[in-house]
């Protein structure tokens, strides 16, 4: 009798698979149609500037001022930092007063030259030190180009990392900037979108923080697949607008696939 039973409940089990079966199967609406339909794929963006840099000094020596503040904005050109340079606008002095001297000699030996009361090494000796002078002197004013540290781009200060009459070493790190107008979205995607994603493809971004939304393009696309996380890294230019989005945020990225 058990065995009776089992073999009509497997029946009954083969009965119920086929005609579900049939139904998916069935005129104007085939299996294989649900991999056709729209998918939404929601992927993790981080909000990254395109533009952010950690300036370092490019001399020892003590800071004489900081022209800037944390969050302050600045233009392309202005002056963050500032040395105390006392001692090498001092050597610049001299190396110039070193030039003007040789520079005299070279010309006072040309004259005496062409009147025959200097000889040619004389002269060639001459040229020789103004050279030499000249080349100190550019040498001291490369120098004093460090003691001012300027902004390369326009944008904000996020970290000051010294202090007004600190010494500092050379190559010591001394302002984070950052430009938030210039923003980009930086995003892994599975693999299997290589043959989907193009250099323009179109996107939105919803940032939580805010409450906003963001279009955005495909601007880069890594070269290679992480071979561990099958993923590839691409990142997306953004329209920012009048939308209020910081680097650091993170939001998710929507592809209409």
């Amino acid at each position: 009798m058990r065995s009776w039973g089992r073999f009509i409940a497997a029946g009954t089990a083969l009965a119920v698979w086929a005609t579900v079966a049939a139904a998916q199967t069935a005129p104007g609406k085939p299996a294989s149609s649900r991999q056709y339909a729209p998918v939404q794929a929601d992927i993790s963006a981080l909000i990254l500037a395109a533009e952010e840099s950690t300036l370092s000094s490019q001399m020892s020596g003590k800071i004489r001022q900081i022209h800037v503040g944390l969050g302050e904005s600045f233009k392309k050109g202005a002056r963050l930092v500032e040395f105390d340079c006392s001692e090498q606008q001092a050597q610049l002095d001299s190396a110039e007063a070193e030039f003007r001297a040789a520079r005299e000699t070279h010309l006072a030996r040309l004259r005496l030259h062409a009147l025959g009361a200097a000889g040619e090494l004389e002269v060639t000796v001459a040229a020789a030190a103004a050279d030499r002078a000249r080349g100190q002197m550019t040498f001291r004013e490369s120098q004093l180009a460090y003691c001012k540290v300027e902004a390369p781009f326009g944008g904000q200060v996020t970290r000051l990392r010294v202090k007004q009459a600190e010494s500092v070493p050379v190559g010591h790190q001394l302002i984070d900037i950052v430009n938030p107008a210039s923003l980009k979205a930086q995003m892994f995607v599975p693999a299997a979108w290589v043959a989907k994603l193009r250099i323009g493809t179109p996107l939105s971004i919803h940032v939580g923080e805010t409450g906003q939304s963001f279009s955005a393009r495909i601007s880069r696309m890594n070269a290679r697949v992480d071979g561990v996380s099958q993923q590839l890294e691409v990142e997306a230019r953004i329209d920012k607008g009048n939308g209020k989005l910081l680097p650091g945020m993170v939001g998710v990225a929507v592809f209409d696939r």
